[in-house]
């Protein structure tokens, strides 16, 4: 725990947080403006498997697969995921900072609560390996098998709970944080009154 909560608090200058938030959202920003748009004008209406959190079945991927066609397919391979490889990174260093940045302002960085600035870490490994097993997917087509496909929907959903997970948790302690600000701010103009 101490050597966790050390290396947080050597990354946790407002600046450095806000500098890896503000990258990390322009990458997801291009992602859902750029490159997922472009790939999924192919799969007629159809989501992408990185964006379906409630994960998908055999059934699903092979439908998906043949809408996209050969180009779609391939803009999936050559623009989205490249990207998607990228992203996975950013939001585990960004979110764990950003998560210890407020566990700090609460004085709780260096007590148990500190492992849940792994939670993003979590979700950025279970993104990468369902990057992996889609590039597998995508290089099978059209010989997918249900042991691939159950592979990569078992690391898209726990990505996905990882994700939720962690958000939920942020925004507890966003609130936690408003509030101790906001009793700050009352005991002040109490002080000043008396």
């Amino acid at each position: 725990m101490n050597h966790l909560s050390k290396l947080i608090e050597k990354h946790i200058s407002g600046e450095k947080v806000l500098a890896f938030f503000i990258l990390t959202s322009l990458v997801y920003i291009a992602m859902l403006t750029i490159t997922i748009p472009k790939t999924m004008a192919f799969a007629d209406g159809m989501k992408l498997l990185d964006i379906v959190p409630a994960g998908y079945d055999f059934n699903y991927v092979s439908e998906l697969f043949n809408e996209l066609g050969e180009n779609g397919r391939a803009a999936y391979m050559s623009l989205q995921l490249p990207v998607d490889f990228i992203y996975p990174l950013l939001f585990a260093i960004s979110y764990c900072l950003v998560l210890g940045y407020f566990l700090n302002k609460l004085n709780k960085l260096h007590t148990p609560l500190v492992f849940l600035c792994i939670l993003p870490v979590i979700a950025g490994i279970f993104d990468y390996l369902e990057n992996i097993w889609i590039v597998k997917l995508l290089n099978s087509y059209p010989d997918l098998t249900e042991a691939t496909v159950n592979m990569a929907n078992t690391f898209s959903v726990i990505k996905s709970i990882s994700t939720s997970v962690y958000f939920v948790i942020l925004i507890t302690v966003l609130i936690i944080v408003g509030l101790q600000a906001r009793n700050r701010k009352k005991q002040v103009q109490v002080s000043e009154v008396n």
